[in-house]
């Protein structure tokens, strides 16, 4: 191995173990989630000032300053679709308040509110990272928070995250790309076909299905996984596809299996279109399975069957011959 792969392998490596995510964002993504959170988090200070004042608002604001870095910078994040950002920080909020009523002791207050509101999130599949300080906040935010009792969980929260949401759903609509919640954006539809091995190409219910067997919590919706699968094959069938072999009429070619699957073909005729992916070839089965049959297929499904191509010395020998001499 050189020392330049050396090296690659050991940043890719380095990559990995410091969860250095592979970039595939629009080259205008850090500034429009920037100007958007930017945008929300402006309004929300605003008006947390203005229901609690400026010494609790210091203690709330960080919560929704970490929810509009979701909302904004990962806008399809399973974190930051609306159920979660109001009814993971409303629960969060509700929990800290009952800690606080209930738990004398500041600090085990805290941490009571903090793995209570992680549990009710989960039992209410609205997790959203930002709640735990939603949580916090209630304990430690001081008696202007404390005198608003369980209405804390209405207001300043559930009112900020309504204003947050919205105002994510109309700065996000004018980018397809990343609207929000992430059900307005509306993908491609795929043509149904198989996927790497022949296997069909799974659906939602068969990526849920996945999800489920394997534990697993995904921060990405099924419908974006799906695609992303879907055109993981896409790329791989294509670059495939790239390295096959240029099959002409007149010519033979085997499939290199072994025992009775061997076959060889030869095109006796072809029918080519405008796009050469829908150029048809005819063929007869010269040697092996399917002796003497002909048939018909696309001349890109017809190079992903040959394994070799095959040039008998007499055409008479073909059937005693093996597929050893290759191009």
């Amino acid at each position: 191995m050189s020392s330049t792969r050396r090296l690659t392998a050991i940043r890719e490596r380095m990559h990995e173990l410091a969860g250095i995510p592979h970039s595939s964002q629009h080259g205008g993504e850090p500034w429009v989630a920037s100007l958007g959170g930017l945008l929300g988090i402006a309004i929300v200070v605003a008006l947390t000032q203005g229901m609690v004042g400026s010494e609790a608002a210091v203690f709330v604001v960080p919560s929704l300053g970490a929810a509009a870095v979701i909302v904004f910078a990962a806008p399809h994040s399973q974190f930051a679709q609306p159920w979660p950002l109001l009814a993971g920080n409303m629960l969060s909020a509700l929990v800290g308040v009952l800690s606080q009523l209930i738990i004398p002791d500041p600090t085990l207050a805290g941490a009571a509110a903090v793995g209570g509101a992680i549990g009710v999130m989960h039992l209410a599949r609205c997790i959203h990272p930002p709640g735990g300080a939603t949580a916090l906040a209630a304990v430690v935010g001081g008696p202007a928070i404390h005198d608003l009792g369980f209405a804390y969980a209405l207001y300043p929260v559930g009112l900020n995250c309504l204003i947050l949401g919205a105002t994510a759903i109309l700065f996000n609509y004018p980018f397809p790309w990343r609207r929000y919640p992430a059900s307005l954006t509306h993908y491609a539809p795929l043509p149904p076909g198989r996927g790497g091995g022949g296997y069909p190409l799974p659906g939602d219910e068969h990526v849920r299905k996945a999800m489920d067997e394997l534990n697993v919590v995904l921060d990405v919706g099924t419908d974006e996984l799906r695609q992303v699968v879907h055109r993981a094959l896409a790329i791989a069938q294509s670059s495939a596809d790239s390295r096959l072999p240029q099959v002409k009429a007149g010519h033979f070619y085997c499939n290199d299996r072994p025992g009775q699957q061997w076959s060889v073909r030869q095109i006796i005729d072809e029918h080519r279109s405008a796009n050469p992916d829908e150029d048809i070839v005819i063929y007869r089965v010269v040697a092996g399975r399917g002796l003497d049959r002909t048939g018909r297929c696309t001349r890109i499904e017809f190079a992903r069957w040959v394994g070799s191509e095959f040039r008998p010395r007499r055409q008479q020998q073909i059937g005693r011959a093996s597929c050893r001499e290759r191009v």
